[in-house]
């Protein structure tokens, strides 16, 4: 008797299981981007989308100390990093020249296939959004777009 309880549970579990992978069978989709940073150099990576249907990682580089954020394409096919693109943060913010700055960054989804990196400049306030693509005039290599610069508080004085 106590055997055939056992069996009737472990049918009714097996049921259960089923039917509730089964209700819940779409499959979700993981994205995954990583940060690290020594010092003044920052790294992140995020997906880029080059063409309709097969987006890749792209990496992002910052140089805190130049005012430099770089950022390259991950060629699929041969495994390297295809082509560089930069972007002069301290113009980009309008930053007086040879002050002392600090940039911080991460990289978040923005639609599916593309990512976008979040770069902030705390001693001023000033948050910028930007994305990498294929360069819009169709020209070989990638391209940085700023998609937003605004403030996220009071400049101090």
């Amino acid at each position: 008797m106590k055997s055939l309880h056992s069996v009737g549970l472990l049918l009714l579990g097996l049921a259960v299981g089923v039917s509730v992978s089964a209700w819940n069978a779409t499959p979700k989709i993981a994205f995954a981007a990583s940060n690290d940073r020594y010092e003044d150099f920052s790294m992140a990576t995020g997906i880029v989308a080059t063409t309709r249907n097969a987006p890749t990682e792209g990496v992002w580089m910052l140089d805190s100390r130049a005012g430099k954020l770089m950022g390259g394409l991950i060629d699929r096919g041969q495994g390297k990093i295809g082509s560089w693109a930069e972007v002069d943060l301290i113009q980009d913010f309008a930053l007086p020249a040879k002050q002392h700055v600090h940039f911080v960054m991460t990289t978040g989804i923005i639609t599916q296939g593309q990512s976008a990196l979040y770069v902030a400049e705390p001693a001023s306030g000033k948050f910028g959004i930007y994305t990498m693509g294929m360069r819009p005039d169709g020209q070989a290599g990638m391209s940085i777009r700023r998609h937003d610069l605004t403030t996220f508080r009071p400049i101090p004085r």
